[in-house]
């Protein structure tokens, strides 16, 4: 018994050598380890057999069959018999014994433990010492004793509390961060919630307002309409007023020249009346017809000293028919509307504005925006003249009718006067407050009237060098201008959707046209003058009946603005240059639509040769484009 308690003890002992206290031990027998050889262990790699080297055996068939000739009925039911026991055989599910899990030895455990936490040294002197007591029979394997399962256990639950604190801190990281991205994610939605009341807020404000606006501008409507009636009332009462003072004129200039015959048959009392005094003249009463002839008398001596001190022209009286007027008679050919892009001339470093042909020549003069006007030769678009004088953005141009001078406009406020043959300018008139948009020359070549950004337009004489009318009556920007043709009537477009027409004798306006829902941007006269032709800045381009001055039809061709509007010399069709780049060609007899594409941008201006085979159209691009 003694010797069997004392085997425990020595393995314990053994044990704790091992895990420390046994390395001194492990110097003392070393010698003996020498002398006897040591034991170690050795890592060796079992290779499997190839398949290839393998021979299987043969397996006989179990199919039997009775050989024909040799059935018996007790044999076929023994071999039945046999076939049901071996299939109930084979469902038989084979139980096996559980397999016992063989604890680990505690020398086994020990030199895991060792190899595990890579101490080698202490290993080598393990195994030596170990081996060495095995051999001399102080101690045997099986007395080693077992690894307890509580132990083993323990260190399972250590490893996994290791593995789950490490998850657990990851863990924790991620919840970390996702609170962080939560807090971020509710102030951003916290801002946006409130920046979304707000635009809420703002966006029913201006409902608000813009519903107070329309009853604003509705209760405006009816006053507005009232103050059209009495506008056009008061037009129909100052030309009866006019009618009654050229009347009045009329019968003050009789009575002048009765007094005047008066005068010459008693002339011998003149000297009578030159000593009355003074204070008996003027406290004398006087009659309407002392006083008509009075201010006639007056009225005559300013007329005599205008015509002494001025050189103003004088507005003809009887104008030569217009030439164009059979025109719709004797050009029966049909119109032409299949223009392709012929050339490109790029003139301008800045957009186009105006682009005109010469009256008589194959000339064409352009004007941009780049303050600079050219005259180029057609064709081929060589230069022949440029013009550098203005000091801001060219708007229009037009020629005198004996094409030897040009008249342009620009944002400088100011309008010039070219002479063509010189290439100088000869003559500036300044008046206009802001930008003049558009100039236009009367046919007799003494007048030039303008349109301008302040509302009003004006009439210059070439021959006085000044303003002789100044054209009161829009509400906005006049945007275009121009005579009828062998006239002395005048038609204005303006930005407060109206067009109207004016005496250049008087400058009084005559007439007003209303239809447009939008700013006109340019207005013209067929050659014939028998038709006006209006576009404003949402595309619509209108045609009315100057004889009757009601409009025809209208066309949209909407939504880009238009820019620009012309006839060809037929006046059977209209070129109109769109804000998106297109040319609309309006055939005036069927109504149809055509349109140029070639123009990258947009389309400013528009003007036909005289012979109508050739169009000429300036973008914003700084290029005239032929197309023919």
């Amino acid at each position: 018994m003694a010797a069997q308690q004392g085997t425990p003890s020595s393995a314990l002992r053994v044990l704790e050598e091992a895990l420390g206290t046994g390395l001194s031990a492990a110097g003392d027998t070393a010698e003996a380890v020498a002398a006897e050889g040591a034991y170690y262990l050795e890592q060796v790699t079992i290779t499997e057999a190839s398949e290839d080297d393998y021979e299987y055996e043969e397996i006989p068939d179990d199919n039997y069959s009775i050989p024909e000739g040799e059935e018996d009925l007790a044999k076929a039911v023994q071999m039945v018999q046999e076939q049901a026991t071996d299939t109930q055989i084979l469902e038989q599910k084979t139980v096996f014994s559980p397999k016992h899990t063989v604890p680990e030895a505690i020398e086994d455990f020990l030199c895991n433990f060792l190899i595990k936490m890579g101490m080698t040294r202490t290993l080598d002197c393990f195994q030596s010492e170990w081996y060495e007591l095995i051999q001399k029979g102080v101690t045997e394997l099986r007395d080693g004793g077992i690894v307890p399962d509580v132990y083993t256990q323990n260190m399972l639950l250590e490893n996994e509390n290791k593995i789950l604190k490490k998850d657990l801190k990851h863990y924790k990281q991620a919840a970390d961060k996702a609170r962080e991205d939560l807090l971020k994610t509710q102030k951003e939605r916290d801002f946006h919630r409130m920046h979304h009341k707000r635009i809420v807020q703002e966006k029913n404000k201006l409902i608000n307002d813009l519903k107070r606006l329309k009853l604003h501008y509705a209760s405006y409507e009816p006053a507005i309409r009232v103050l059209h009636e009495k506008h056009h009332a008061l037009l129909k009462q100052k030309m009866l007023t006019s009618l009654e003072r050229d009347r009045a004129i009329g019968q003050i200039s009789g009575l002048k020249e009765t007094l005047k015959h008066m005068e010459i048959r008693h002339s011998y009392h003149a000297p009578e009346f030159r000593v009355v005094p003074t204070y008996e003249k003027e406290n004398a009463p006087e009659g309407p017809t002392q006083k008509g002839l009075r201010e006639a008398r007056e009225q005559s001596k300013c007329k005599a000293k205008t015509k002494v001190n001025t050189k103003d022209s004088e507005f003809p009286t009887h104008m030569q028919p217009n030439p164009n007027l059979g025109l719709g008679k004797e050009n029966l050919c049909p119109a032409k509307f299949d223009y392709k892009l012929n050339n490109i001339f790029r003139l301008h470093e800045l957009p186009v504005s105006c682009i005109i042909m010469h009256p008589h020549k194959d000339l064409l003069v352009s004007c941009g925006e780049d303050r600079v006007w050219k005259m180029v030769g057609l064709p081929k678009g060589n230069v022949l003249l440029t013009g550098l004088g203005h000091t801001d953005w060219l708007s229009n141009c037009c020629f005198h009718p004996s094409g030897n001078k040009l008249a342009t406009s620009s944002g400088d406020t100011t309008v010039k006067l070219w002479d063509l043959s010189k290439g100088n300018c000869i003559l500036t008139f300044e008046g206009h407050t802001h930008a003049v948009w558009s100039c236009t020359w009367h046919s007799c070549g003494d007048f030039v009237a303008s349109s301008s950004l302040d509302t009003t337009s004006k009439i210059w004489d070439v021959n006085s060098e000044r303003c002789r009318y100044t054209l009161y009556g829009h509400t906005d920007s006049v945007n275009s201008i121009e005579f009828f043709p062998y006239s002395n009537t005048l038609l204005t477009g303006s930005a407060d959707k109206s067009l109207s027409i004016w005496d250049a004798r008087t400058g009084k306006c005559e007439q007003s046209l209303y239809g447009h829902m939008h700013s006109i941007n340019d207005a013209t006269f067929t050659p014939r003058g028998h038709i006006i032709a209006s576009c404003d800045a949402c595309g619509v381009t209108k045609l009315w009946d100057f004889r009757k001055l009601l409009p025809m039809v209208s066309i949209d061709v909407g939504p880009s603005p238009g820019n620009e509007v012309t006839f060809d010399s037929s006046g059977r069709v209209l070129a109109q240059a769109s804000g998106n780049g297109v040319i609309h060609l309006l055939d005036l007899k069927s109504g149809q639509i055509h349109k140029l594409l070639g123009h990258e941008s947009e389309a400013h201006t528009v003007i036909f040769s005289p012979d109508g085979e050739t169009l000429f159209s300036g973008g914003s691009d700084g290029t005239v484009r032929t197309w023919s």
